[in-house]
């Protein structure tokens, strides 16, 4: 502003010098005093047209120019223009940083693991990650600024939409969601903002399944103990009220025994399991002769058969041949529950004379494989998938008929996981089936190796 002054009055004095020496060089019959004022009064309209025409060009810039535009560095209207360049770098400075830290806000919301849509007070879609797109079916081009409850057309979120009720989640099918495998989401949607929503989809369909499977399994484990205490209970009470022979009593003795076996059985598999799930895997450290474990199950297969058949003059056809001479890692009692199940299971299911068919021995690709064969009934295939789940019978009469738990496989699964092994069923009805269990190369070793 100081320099604005000193320019005006420098600029007017100008102005009078020039003034009064023009009257005086011509020699004219005018006043030097008016060819001062003329002067001074030129010099101020030459100033003001300067300024103007720098106002003006300040002006124009700030209307449609760019900073660079402007190279006015001294006066009032250069001061104003520097300002008002850094004023504006620094505006479009944080506009830059707001903008970063909004696509890094979006990038956190894209990765995120559950599905996330922003909606309007109208319930359009103003953006959603890939996450909800994969829920919902959404395609960035062709469904933003749809409304969100024309898309997904299901009369539980519809209700859910319009009852603003908003402090609770729903559970809704998923948008691949069939009979044959359900898919279930979580959706829970969060006011914001004036009238705007924050919908969150995350994927149930496990703790779905975790849940269902967790009230299957109690309901069963009830229904097991149940059966053989109903039985004993009504053994015991008769044992307690009727007289009876000394035959009958020992054969409702025998009979409460066998029921009181079946329960200790099911008990016995029900810790293995709990044990199984709740350990960590078993070492590499600890080598077992494969050998002689199958020696072991050869010993128990012929005394299961024996029993099953105690007064029949055919027995199974059991073969135990192992093509292993070597060594395996892993827990003891592990491997030889898992195998001695298929083992058992096997010459139960299988009629008398029957044949099953153990075996051990090395693939090509270094791996070993413990099979067990068989001509039984065969498993038809819609029920292969679900052998493993606990409890899970093809026929149940026929399961516990034969004593089963319906637990075996499941723990020759999880003893096969544990082990990094590979379990695998195949059967044709009619024909028998075929248990596997393939072992990783790095649990194995051979004699040959040993011994070099």
């Amino acid at each position: 502003m100081f320099w604005r002054f000193i320019s005006f009055i420098a600029l007017q004095l100008v102005g009078g010098l020039a003034g009064w020496y023009a009257v005086s060089s011509m020699h004219v019959a005018t006043s030097e005093l008016l060819g001062v004022l003329l002067g001074v009064v030129l010099g101020a309209l030459i100033w003001f047209i300067w300024d103007l025409y720098r106002s003006l060009r300040l002006l124009r810039w700030l209307r449609v120019g760019d900073a660079s535009d402007v190279a006015m560095r001294t006066g009032m209207w250069g001061e104003i223009s520097d300002r008002t360049r850094r004023l504006i770098r620094s505006r479009e400075q944080m506009t830059r940083d707001s903008q970063k830290r909004l696509q890094d806000f979006l990038a956190a919301l894209q990765a995120s693991p559950n599905g996330v849509v922003l909606m309007d007070s109208q319930g359009k879609i103003e953006w959603f990650n890939q996450m909800a797109a994969t829920h919902f079916g959404f395609d960035a081009q062709r469904d933003m600024l749809q409304q969100f409850s024309n898309l997904v057309r299901d009369p539980g979120f519809a209700s859910y939409f319009v009852s603003h009720d908003y402090l609770r989640e729903l559970v809704m099918p998923g948008r691949e969601s069939t009979p044959a495998r359900p898919v279930k989401l979580s959706v829970h949607l969060h006011p914001y903002g004036e009238g705007r929503l924050l919908l969150l989809s995350h994927d149930v369909t496990a703790l779905e399944q975790a849940e269902a499977m967790r009230r299957d399994f109690v309901a069963n484990v009830s229904h097991e103990i149940r059966t053989p205490l109903t039985v004993l209970g009504g053994f015991v009470e008769t044992l307690q009220t009727l007289p009876l022979s000394e035959e009958e009593r020992e054969r409702y003795l025998a009979l409460m025994a066998q029921q009181a076996e079946r329960m200790q059985t099911l008990v016995s598999d029900l810790l293995t399991l709990s044990r199984l799930e709740g350990s960590p895997p078993p070492s590499v450290s600890e080598w077992m002769s494969m050998p002689a474990l199958m020696r072991q199950l050869e010993q128990e297969g012929r005394a299961l058969s024996a029993v099953l058949n105690p007064s029949s003059d055919r027995l199974h056809q059991l073969e135990f041949a192992s093509l292993l001479e070597g060594q395996i890692a892993g827990a003891p009692n592990e491997l030889l529950s898992a195998m001695s199940n298929l083992v058992s299971n096997a010459i139960r299911y299988t009629p008398t004379g029957g044949e099953v068919h153990v075996r051990t021995l090395v693939l090509p690709d270094g791996r070993a494989e413990f099979s067990v064969s068989d001509t039984g009934p065969g498993i038809a295939p819609e029920h292969i998938p679900r052998l493993t789940e606990r409890f899970y019978r093809v026929d149940r009469s026929r399961s516990r008929d034969t004593g089963g738990t319906g637990l075996g496989l499941a723990i020759v699964k999880h003893v096969s996981q544990r082990h990094g092994a590979e379990f695998k069923i195949e059967s044709t009805p009619g024909k028998g089936s075929i248990f596997t269990i393939v072992f990783p190369a790095s649990r194995l070793r051979l004699e040959r190796a040993s011994s070099s």
